[in-house]
């Protein structure tokens, strides 16, 4: 801050004249009554000699500003107090003429106390005049607010404030102070961006916007003078109100007639502006999350709150934290992508109203930063009101008994990204990608095949009164239905949702190991009893079911765990910004994404590849077999992977589908009532989640670049291939030992096929040739009967050999 030259004489004479009448002017002035007691003078006098000869300036409460990735789109304000300091020359001439006129004539002539104009308040206020006058100049009002905001104790407030001779004193030598260390436009500046102009505006940037709508660089003269008049008493003059308004015109037309007298404007200039109508848009700032741009966007602004709450670098309380987002000034530049929620939100609110008993809930995740680009549900972000309850009765019967309201269709609880009290869903099948995973780093390849029965027995112990229970205690899975039984590999068993092949596939593995791969990709357990199973080796190890998506997540967790395959393995922290900037413009590093490589980049496209099936998507190297949601890959036209999933009894519905920009995961439930008597959709586009999903990302996409996922390579596709011996016309018992000798899984075929092996014999295996190391080789039965065609026959196909050396077609995979 530079100096002001100020004449030494001048400085003296002032100091010289402040002493003098310390103990007898400022008391008078302060307190006509008893301007002459010996109580007044003491107090002056004794206070004057202690006076700080510095005036610490802190920064005042600013606004902090959210705006959509885009930098421009705005998304939100947060604030204490409604403040945006501006720089003195975005503030219009006839702003600084105005205050200058409503508040202190001499300003530009003084040097921080008008000596005459407490003479005059003297002389005034101890006569019998009805008003009194004050001597407060614009530096000491400013040295007053300054006070204010600087204390860090509410009596150094009150102190600031309260009408007594010492606060004067105090303010009269702390202005002297500040006019040798501010120039007149620094003192100006930093007043009107302090200054209280009543509904919430603090500061001349507030109240433009508040009142007219406008930046304050665009004020008029009657603009400026209306503004300038509500410093004195905002409240008595709030021209919003029918009390106010007319007190309110009285005073403009007042500061008017002063700009006059200080020669700011001309008579003509005031009477033409006198003669304008007042009018003030009562436009109050909007504050919170409660309050966004579009109503739709405060369950993203809630995620980013509560993210911000979370971040130690604003402070070692989520109190402190808060105090630093609603006052620091912050411009935050999301990651909202005004596109992808615009999708997220017409598509979960499809054909599905905001009283729906379903919650249909989207998360959009960018692989490779982490950002979160969209959350929606369809349901109002808004506090449902107490005395006007719009709520439904909850679902859940016990609640209803009770009378007590559910979160439909009005909710301000974090549904899609969980927190306070929301621990998540089961997303069913969508966990089997974690199973795939950890086999794939256990070094079992895409190719790996295992029988999977229509009921797979597994060493998972239960309790033997629960329904998936067999032979008393085991944990026996069946698939969704019968057609799903056979030899699978992990592409056909992911793309066809084979429960009993992840099951086998998870016991081989190890679950405790399915549940780490789970944790690396970003699942945390919200929900205790999902917690201490995790978090226990020995209880991991029996959770049979955790393959089939028994445990609770959030569509924002499940987001992000596909896209951290989708970035080849890179981990990255969902987060809600891009950039942070403070009030003097730095940019901070907290907004920047937190990543680390968590996955093999070669196991992680493994993944990817699988995934490609459940979703209509093929690279070269897959071998998809039958899909759940064949239809996306034509929807969204562009290369996909996913997997859908429900769980018992259709209590939820779940869909992942990603693509190298976006990750999109959906899921359907019931937050009132887990075990809902509802049965949850996947299709049906007024009941469905799959339409949410898929059609969020397809309109995400529009104008984005078309890439590719780049297929795994080496052993992870094929694995450690091994020849099958051969077993033609051995009994079965021996081809099986045989088989087993060699390292492979033997199974029988339940039919026959022609063969010149004598019937009940093998007749070939499928594959044949060679197969990977521990996988299934099927042995083919013999019905003893040759297809091969004779010389002559009536087929004309000549001396062909049978196809697949005799051994009939081979199963598909």
């Amino acid at each position: 801050m530079r100096k002001r030259d100020h004449n030494v004489l001048t400085n003296a004479a002032s100091l010289l004249i402040c002493g003098l009448l310390a103990g007898v002017v400022v008391a008078a002035a302060a307190f006509p009554a008893v301007a002459m007691s010996g109580l007044a003078a003491k107090a002056g006098a004794e206070t004057f000699g202690a006076l700080p000869k510095e005036l610490a300036v802190a920064r005042s409460p600013q606004i902090t500003y959210l705006l959509a990735s885009d930098g421009k789109t705005p998304l939100a304000t947060m604030y204490d107090e409604n403040r945006h300091d501006v720089k003195l020359k975005d503030i219009s001439p006839y702003m600084q003429k105005a205050i200058v006129a409503a508040e202190d004539h001499n300003f530009y002539k003084h040097n921080g106390v008008d000596f005459n104009g407490v003479a005059r308040a003297f002389v005034n206020n101890s006569s019998a005049a009805n008003s009194q006058q004050g001597a407060s100049t614009l530096t000491m009002q400013f040295v007053r607010l300054a006070i204010s905001y600087s204390a860090t104790h509410p009596a150094d407030v009150v102190a600031a404030t309260e009408d007594t001779s010492a606060r004067k004193l105090r303010e009269m030598s702390l202005a002297l102070q500040v006019e040798k260390e501010f120039s007149k436009d620094e003192i100006m500046e930093r007043y009107l961006n302090l200054a209280a102009f009543g509904n919430g505006a603090y500061g001349i940037y507030a109240a433009s916007q508040v009142y007219f709508g406008k930046p304050p660089s665009k004020l008029d003269i009657q603009e400026s003078a209306l503004l300038a008049g509500l410093v004195k008493a905002p409240t008595a003059f709030d021209p919003t109100t029918a009390s106010g308004y007319p007190e309110a015109v009285g005073r403009r037309d007042y500061v008017i007639d002063n700009m006059v007298t200080i020669g700011a404007i001309t008579k003509a200039e005031a009477d033409q502006a006198k003669q304008i109508t007042l009018k003030v848009k009562d436009k109050r700032t909007p504050n919170g999350c409660t309050a966004t741009k579009e109503q739709s966007w405060g369950f993203f602004c809630d995620s980013f709150y509560r993210w911000w709450l979370q971040q130690e670098t604003f402070g070692s309380t989520t109190y402190d934290r808060e105090r630093r987002l609603k006052s620091g000034g912050y411009t935050i530049v999301t990651s909202l992508d005004v596109q992808a929620q615009k999708a997220a939100d017409k598509a979960v609110r499809n054909n599905l109203s905001v009283d729906a008993t379903a919650a249909r809930m989207v998360a959009v995740v960018e692989p490779g930063s982490g950002r979160i680009r969209a959350v929606a549900v369809n349901r109002n972000f808004k506090l449902d009101d107490p005395d006007h309850p719009q709520n439904k009765i909850s679902s859940d019967p016990k609640k209803a008994k009770k009378k007590i309201r559910g979160s439909r269709p009005n909710t301000v609880n974090p549904l899609i990204t969980g927190g306070g009290g929301i621990t998540g869903y089961q997303a069913g099948s969508t966990f089997k990608i974690f199973t795939l995973v950890a086999a794939l780093e256990k070094g079992y390849p895409l190719s790996y095949t295992i029988n999977a029965p229509e009921r797979f027995k597994s060493e998972y112990i239960i309790s033997s009164s629960n329904p998936a229970a067999c032979e008393g205690h085991f944990y026996c899975p069946v698939n969704a239905n019968k057609s799903m039984a056979g030899v699978h590999n992990m592409w056909s068993a992911f793309g066809f949702s084979v429960n009993t092949y992840f099951v086998a596939l998870q016991q081989r593995v190890g679950a405790e190991n399915v549940v780490k791969a789970a944790q690396k990709l970003g699942i945390t357990f919200r929900a205790s009893s999902d917690a201490d199973l995790a978090n226990d080796k020995n209880s991991a190890h029996q959770w049979g079911a955790f393959t089939l998506g028994v445990s609770q997540t959030t569509p924002l967790e499940l987001a992000n765990a596909y896209a951290t395959l989708a970035a080849d393995g890179k981990y990255c922290e969902p987060i809600p910004v891009q950039e942070i900037r403070d009030p003097d413009g730095n940019k901070l590093d907290i907004a920047n994404p937190r990543c680390e490589q968590r996955i093999s980049t070669q196991v992680a496209r493994a993944a990817v590849d699988a995934a490609r099936c459940p979703v209509g998507d093929n690279s070269p190297t897959s071998k998809c077999g039958s899909r759940t949601a064949g239809n996306v890959r034509g929807i969204v036209d562009a290369p996909v992977a996913g997997k859908s999933g429900t769980t018992d009894g259709d209590k939820t519905s779940a869909l992942v589908a990603m693509t190298k920009q976006y990750a999109v995961a959906g899921i359907e439930a019931d937050p009132d009532w887990p075990q809902t008597s509802q049965r949850m959709k996947h299709n049906e586009v007024s009941w469905g989640i799959n339409p949410a999903v898929y059609n969020t990302l397809r309109d995400a996409m529009v104008g984005k670049e078309r890439i590719n996922f780049t297929p795994p390579s080496g052993k992870i596709i094929e694995g450690d291939q091994r020849s099958i011996p051969g077993v033609k016309c051995q009994s079965i018992e021996t081809a099986k030992s045989r088989l087993r000798g060699a390292g492979f899984e033997p199974t029988v075929s339940s039919s026959k096929v022609p063969s010149e092996c004598p019937a009940g014999t093998a007749a070939g295996t499928s594959p044949d040739g060679k197969t990977i190391k521990g996988g299934v080789v099927t042995i083919e039965v013999s019905s003893g009967q040759s297809d091969t065609p004779t010389p002559g026959s009536s087929t004309g196909a000549g001396n062909s050999p049978p196809p697949n050396n005799g051994r009939g077609p081979r199963p598909r995979n």
